[in-house]
């Protein structure tokens, strides 16, 4: 095919114009959450705001930092109930779906079952810096004076394509400010916090969020779930082949035929990471909140993810229930915590929320521009008209 060497400047002015027009729509283009597009797995229904903070007593604080055209990364920070955790632990356990990624204090929360600090979520070459500002602010709070060790928890995963990682941008202030400013209610979505330079399945991701509230004949607790999405596979939304059709996915060039019928070079290996972190108020302790945790595999995987080799796959879920906290200095532990029969429906209401904040994650981020990079958002009137095509669709309002 034949191109036009040197087009006529008004031609070209138009294209650039049109181009920019088209980029500026892209990035303003509103978001929304599942539900809105009708997508709602499962069949619990969700918490009064659909996020973590359902769970009573739940709080979580982000900082985004946007620094200059290089800095594209931030913090989130998830406090699990609004006193010291530290004198009064929350029983927990981590799953390990694939280890490729840094997961500091994990070996002591499953050695011993329990958190004794709030969970930060920040980049994989800040989580040493986030540590570090974690335990000097638990340190300086009044009823800690007498305190010698301390198992700060902090996940992260990699945004160094649109965030310059190297310089390891994460302050103390920060850390400081996550901790201090969060809040229970509403939590804000897609490219905040910790997911401010994060991707997933070749689009835009980040922070998202969901709940589920089981009938009182099942308990009526509440599992809420948080998720820092940086992962890559072939994304699958409700069932539908979101990916296939948007022509975005894993192993794309593999499986493609050339045009001399050879094979092309693998290119994307759905290689990335996601933090997950799952909440609960039923009172659980960490055999059983270990058994929720490794359910959260199953609504990554509904959402398209192979666990890939180079993706770090790390679910925490902790209990918030007053029955099975554990003072400090307590000599002996006298809790009550739910039979294994009553499992199956806290299994599965984790297991839809998980998916949903997966979801909430892609659609309520926004394009990012950083390191030389864009990242787009996924194109929501795309998703709307490939769900339409297999039968999901918004609810009439």
């Amino acid at each position: 095919m034949s191109r036009t060497p040197h087009p006529p400047f008004p031609r070209l002015v138009a294209l650039l114009l049109g181009l920019s027009s088209f980029a500026a729509f892209a990035q303003d283009a509103p978001r929304a959450r599942a539900r809105d597009l009708g997508v709602a797995p499962g069949i619990f229904a969700p918490g009064t705001y659909n996020a973590i903070t359902d769970v009573a007593g739940v709080r979580v604080g982000q900082v985004t930092l946007k620094e200059g055209d290089k800095v594209r990364t931030g913090v989130t920070a998830i406090l699990p109930h609004p006193g010291n955790v530290y004198r009064s632990r929350v029983p927990a356990a981590v799953h390990v779906g694939n280890g490729f990624g840094k997961f500091i204090g994990s070996t002591q929360v499953n050695e011993l079952g329990e958190l004794e600090t709030p969970i930060l979520l920040t980049c994989t070459l800040c989580v040493w810096k986030a540590a570090d500002a974690m335990a000097d602010w638990m340190l300086a709070r009044p009823d800690m004076q007498q305190v010698r060790s301390l198992n700060v928890v902090v996940g992260e995963t990699n945004d160094g394509g649109l965030n310059d990682i190297r310089a390891r941008p994460v302050t103390a202030d920060a850390v400081r400010r996550a901790l201090d400013d969060a809040t229970s209610g509403a939590v804000q979505e897609g490219s905040v916090g910790a997911g401010t330079g994060t991707v997933a399945f070749g689009w835009k991701g980040g922070i998202g969020t969901s709940s589920r509230k089981l009938p009182a004949s099942l308990g009526g607790w509440t599992v809420g779930v948080l998720v820092q999405s940086n992962f890559g596979g072939v994304l699958q939304v409700s069932g539908a082949p979101v990916g296939r059709e948007l022509d975005r996915y894993a192993f794309q060039k593999a499986v493609a035929m050339q045009g001399d019928g050879r094979r092309g070079p693998a290119d994307d290996r759905g290689d990335g990471s996601i933090i997950i972190v799952i909440a609960t108020d039923a009172p659980l302790a960490d055999r059983n909140l270990r058994r929720v945790a490794s359910r959260a595999m199953m609504g990554l995987g509904r959402t398209g993810s192979s666990a890939s080799n180079g993706s770090g796959d790390y679910v925490l879920a902790f209990s918030t229930a007053e029955s099975v906290r554990r003072a400090f200095d307590a000599p002996r532990l006298d809790t009550s915590e739910l039979a294994n029969e009553q499992m199956s429906a806290v299994f599965q209401a984790s297991v839809e929320a998980v998916e949903e904040a997966i979801y909430n994650s892609l659609f309520m981020a926004t394009t990012v521009s950083g390191n030389g990079e864009t990242v787009e958002a996924i194109p929501l009137d795309r998703v709307r008209e490939i769900l339409r095509r297999h039968g999901i669709t918004a609810p009439k309002k």
